[in-house]
């Protein structure tokens, strides 16, 4: 196995003997922690870092699923060939399509190559349609306070800043104020919600779906909310965290995570307030890191572990988006990682750098996406 040289970007600029003991320290507990930590599909060729808490050692490079089709996954059999180890789904992802898919992967034997994790899509969604119903039917004066609530949260968070939203997809503000709406409108008008139905029994209900249609009987991992947006959405739901210890005790479900785009600073500082989650997978990358770095240090120090996704997207829109790409954001990773790698490239490396970073989820469309990326794992980060 080539052995990650990751240390966390501050020590690239700490020069002398001290910083020198610290990257020699922080390699013997890598080496101590990598010896514990729970393997599969070993790779010589693949580089592999412990996943907080859960000990799972998965891969640098790990496969989004959001293409993943009973029609598009042989790559992702080239990719785990090739030591990658964890695989990323959600029933959102392609109407189903994307866990169907991914059930050819790991049909029988295969499923115990690979780390898997699967989302509860459903449950943002179907909160925010409960709480728009309620807000529709308050009086005009009603609603304006509540989008005051909104505005202030918005601004307390900065989270419309351009550099920390970064707009990796189409109605991601739109989800944002839906969410922040929600929580203003839950915590003056949650009674009117059956919460046990609403918030614990339709996450049991598609972890179960989740696990027909992957054909397998347990998850290595469970993120909900997925693309939580907020530190509240993770901090003021006991029926979540009452859900996950039905699912872990039956055995469906091995550890308890979350997705965020938006805010990933602070929902990432509220799953380490919640005591609850082993990992999370958010938005970090070279344009956002300014919002996320706190969050990183204090996720770092409660051993939560985190996947870094959304990575390229704020400099470089994908290869068939048609979108031109940000020359500021573009200039930002040209200067930061110099050389001749693609832009894209450019980003997984400069994320791979951060010590508090386990992997960097990379949506692996094709077989030429899988050949671009996977050799960054273990690259020189230099």
């Amino acid at each position: 196995m080539s052995t990650p040289q990751a240390v966390n970007r501050r020590e690239f600029v700490r020069g002398g003997s001290a910083a020198a003991l610290a990257v020699a320290l922080e390699a013997k507990a890598a080496s101590k922690s990598e010896a514990a930590g729970e393997w599969r599909n070993r790779n010589p060729d693949m580089a592999y870092r412990r996943l907080g808490r859960t000990n799972y050692m998965v891969s640098e490079i790990v496969c989004g699923g959001n293409t993943i089709a009973p029609d598009n996954f042989r790559h992702v059999e080239e990719a785990i060939e090739r030591g990658l180890n964890y695989l990323d789904t959600a029933p959102a992802y392609g109407r189903g399509r994307s866990e169907l898919g991914y059930a050819k992967v790991i049909a029988g034997s295969k499923r115990e190559r690979v780390f898997l994790n699967t989302k509860v899509s459903v449950w943002g969604s179907n909160r925010n349609a409960i709480f728009k119903a309620i807000y529709d039917s308050l009086a005009g004066s009603e609603q304006a306070k509540v989008q005051s609530k909104v505005s202030e949260e918005l601004e307390r968070r900065k989270a419309l800043d351009p550099d920390h939203i970064c707009h990796y997809f189409g109605g991601q503000e739109g989800a944002l104020r839906a969410s922040l709406l929600s929580n203003a409108m839950e915590r003056k008008y949650g009674d009117r919600v059956d919460r046990p139905s609403e918030y614990r029994d339709r996450l049991l209900a598609s972890v179960d779906s989740s696990l027909r249609a992957l054909g397998t009987d347990y998850l290595d991992l469970l993120m909900v909310p997925h693309g939580a947006n907020s530190a509240y959405e993770v901090t003021a739901f006991p029926e979540i965290f009452e859900a996950f210890e039905t699912l872990r005790k039956a055995g469906k479900v091995r550890h308890f995570g979350l997705s965020a785009h938006s805010d990933p600073g602070g929902v990432l500082e509220g799953a380490v307030e919640s005591g609850q989650y082993s990992a999370a997978m958010v938005a970090y990358n070279i344009v956002n890191h300014s919002y996320v770095d706190a969050a990183l240090d204090r996720a770092q120090a409660a051993d939560l572990g985190v996947i870094a996704m959304k990575v390229a997207r704020p400099c470089h829109h994908g290869r068939d988006h048609g979108l031109p790409n940000d020359p500021r954001r573009v200039a930002m990773i040209e200067q930061a990682v110099p050389g001749e790698l693609s832009v894209p490239q450019k980003c997984y490396l400069w994320v791979l750098r951060d010590a508090r970073v386990a992997a960097v989820n990379s949506e692996l469309k094709n077989s030429a996406m899988v050949a671009d990326n996977l050799p960054l794992a273990g690259a020189k980060r230099a």
